[in-house]
């Protein structure tokens, strides 16, 4: 069901609902809008907004512009006394922002952002980032293939250490919630791995560079399940990942979802329902569990390329989630349809869809090795193809 939408003024790519209580209503949203010519320039924006999904209400409460932004995190609940933004730009830098009550801090207000800290990580653009479940270390992840670690102390930011992980742009990291001396890494060169952090340089635990038809895009590890993990891939599967054995973690099912898998987001308590974005097909809710996976509902009302997505948090009767697109700047607010089984004949008809759908946009599909021989003669700059998502 529709809640709300409205229109950025710059190519959305991120929203992220704030889990830390008495801010469940403000959801995140950041922009990157490229200005091509002799000298590009990469402009963007933080916007936060007021969400009551009950009331039909989204209200912009701050706007900050900024420069370029892939990613954008909150802090862990309770690792923080104040809810802290991370953001990975595309100046290479890791930013800081805290927020901060505004107006007399009652359900219907929003917040202000500050920005408390900056560390400029690297020449290469940041690309994406993940917190640690402490939240005294993030992870950014760098367009030259690289991945850093930086430690975050009273706001103060540090570069504990820098390795090259990957051989082309570095799109997914995320920490293990429940081993979080381990990071996981995915990239355009196809490969998913994880590193052990407690030796420096960090030592590679696995790495599986066959699995995967395309770039690995995204990674979320389970909050309730140790041994499970998703990943998701521009070849446009959602893979579950059973990690007993570190060293050697099994693919044990996957579903075609019909359009790259940009984004993953566990709902926060409801264990195994999963919201993905899914860059030319829109949105998608799946149900996991066990051994099998469910396309329980799709959404498809946006226009452009479907980027971000995330579940709000807090004891609502019905799910709500934000989603967003990119060429079309737009944001928007719905409750799923369905929270629950579906009866095997609907799961049976959208199996169906959804395979026809993979075989018609497979056959014009780029594979990543061609993808990979199409860069431009500026080392970060390219249009990237319909299959493969940023403008850079």
């Amino acid at each position: 069901m529709d809640v709300a939408h409205c229109y950025l003024e710059g190519n959305v790519d991120a929203v992220e609902f704030c889990p830390h209580d008495s801010f469940h209503h403000v959801l995140g949203a950041s922009t990157y809008t490229l200005q091509e010519g002799d000298h590009p320039n990469r402009s963007g924006s933080i916007s936060l907004y007021s969400v009551d999904a009950e009331k039909g209400n989204l209200d912009l409460v701050h706007h900050v512009e900024t420069v370029g932004i892939f990613d954008i995190k909150w802090n862990p609940v309770g690792a923080n006394v104040v809810p802290l933004l991370a953001q990975a730009d595309a100046d290479g830098y890791l930013r800081i922002h805290s927020l901060v009550c505004s107006g007399n801090g009652q359900e219907n207000e929003g917040g202000l952002l500050t920005e408390v800290g900056g560390e400029n990580v690297s020449s290469s653009m940041c690309l994406c980032l993940d917190w640690n479940p402490s939240a005294t270390s993030i992870s950014v992840g760098l367009s030259d293939g690289s991945i850093s670690i930086v430690t975050v102390r009273e706001s103060q930011l540090n570069i504990q250490q820098t390795w090259v992980a990957h051989d082309f742009e570095l799109w997914a990291t995320a920490f293990d919630t429940h081993q979080p001396q381990l990071v996981y890494t995915g990239s355009d060169d196809c490969r998913f791995s994880c590193w052990d952090l407690r030796e420096s340089p960090s030592t590679l635990a696995f790495q599986n560079a066959k699995t995967h038809k395309m770039g690995v895009c995204c990674i979320a590890k389970s909050t309730t399940d140790p041994n499970k993990l998703l990943t998701g891939s521009y070849d446009e599967y959602l893979r579950v990942w059973d990690l007993r054995s570190i060293s050697k973690p099994i693919n044990e099912s996957s579903i075609c979802l019909g359009g790259g898998v940009w984004r993953i987001k566990y709902h926060p308590l409801i264990p195994d329902l999963i919201l993905a974005a899914c860059m030319h097909n829109g949105f998608a809710v799946v149900s996991i569990e066990k051994d099998s996976v469910a396309l329980m509902e799709t959404y498809d009302k946006h226009e452009s390329l479907a980027y971000g997505a995330d579940w709000q948090r807090g004891g609502r009767k019905r799910p709500v989630v934000a989603t967003c697109s990119f060429y079309d700047r737009l944001l928007r607010i719905w409750m799923p349809e369905t929270s629950g089984n579906i009866t095997p004949s609907a799961e049976h008809e959208i199996a169906n869809l959804v395979k026809a759908s993979c075989a018609r946009r497979r056959s014009h599909k780029f594979t990543s090795a061609h993808k990979m021989e199409s860069k431009s003669v500026l080392k970060f700059e390219r249009a990237l193809t319909a299959s493969d998502g940023f403008v850079w």
